[in-house]
């Protein structure tokens, strides 16, 4: 009888990282800048790649596929928190809670598989560099790209359908700037207990096997380069994969972070600003570390953007 009484939630209210409007403004502006680096910075890098011959290598290859992640993974939450702070409209619906959780986790679940599968990259490179073209050829690489894909959004399929299966008729009132598991596992009225266990095993089984992969290839990696003999060949064929490892030293331990730290640590403002730092900082970071740190990524680039902005010059003058 009393679950008859229950009203099922239509809409949720995202309460955001404040409620001080000043803050809010300011924080609206800071986001802003981030989002425009995030876009400027990422569509340079796939661009340079797609349309720069030099760069038609494995490598940037699974580069721009890690930009087009960052993209998207960033596109899924920071606009409508943008929206949500400059209207004061804080409310998202159902349906559009569901797809940004599913969009959110299969953007993320993708890019940590796909930093395994550049660490395999970076291992062919480094420990067989005679047949390295030979095993990264296109096949390989589209066949490696589409099962991270995949992979990825299978395994959130999961996580969504078993975080949106359940009830929500209490509180509609989710404490975070966007639709994310934990706090909607909160707001649930109905048994937990599968759902949480469900998701923990695909997740636990599909991190240790992507974090297996990318610290066996480091440590193959490692004891090759600790095996040449001059200091300058260590020193260069370590550089070909210190951005990566910057990249996924930024990314696990952001995640590591925020998911196994023990409960009597969790703080919701710590988590808050965890959440900015991998949804907003990460995708905004790793095409600046890879243009600093790999020439070839940082000459073709700027040659990219100084040839379009010529070309935008040369058609203004004939105007």
């Amino acid at each position: 009888m009393e679950q008859a009484n229950q009203t099922t939630v239509s809409e949720f209210i995202l309460l955001g990282l404040t409620n001080d409007p000043t803050t809010e403004l300011f924080l609206f502006i800071f986001f802003l800048l981030i989002y425009i680096i995030i876009l400027f910075g990422n569509i340079s890098l796939i661009s340079a790649v797609v349309f720069i011959s030099d760069l038609h290598k494995p490598m940037y290859f699974f580069l721009s596929n890690l930009s087009f992640s960052d993209l998207c993974f960033a596109t899924t939450v920071t606009p409508k928190m943008l929206y949500n702070m400059l209207s004061g409209i804080k409310s998202i619906d159902f349906n559009s809670c569901a797809l940004q959780l599913y969009f959110f986790a299969g953007f993320a679940s993708t890019e940590a598989y796909m930093l395994s599968a550049m660490a395999y990259d970076r291992y062919v490179a480094i420990c067989h560099p005679l047949l390295y073209t030979v095993i990264m050829n296109r096949k390989a690489r589209i066949v490696l790209m589409a099962g991270v894909y995949m992979t990825g959004f299978l395994a959130t399929s999961i996580h969504t359908f078993c975080t949106m299966r359940l009830s929500f008729c209490g509180p509609n009132t989710i404490n975070h700037f966007y639709c994310d598991i934990p706090p909607l596992m909160e707001l649930s009225c109905s048994d937990t207990y599968i759902s949480k266990t469900i998701i923990f095993v695909v997740v636990f089984c599909l991190g240790c096997f992507s974090v297996a992969v990318t610290l066996a290839s480091y440590c193959y990696i490692f004891f090759t380069i600790m095996n040449i003999k001059s200091s300058g060949g260590r020193l260069k064929t370590f550089s070909t994969c210190s951005s990566h490892f910057l990249c996924v030293s930024l990314f696990y331990g952001t995640v590591f972070f925020m998911y196994l730290r023990p409960a009597s640590k969790y703080s919701v403002s710590q988590d808050k600003v965890v959440s900015v730092f991998y949804t907003m900082i990460i995708p905004m970071m790793n095409p600046i570390i890879y243009s600093l740190r790999n020439a070839e990524v940082k000459n073709a680039v700027s040659w990219y953007i100084n040839k379009l902005l010529l070309s935008k010059i040369l058609k203004f003058k004939t105007v």
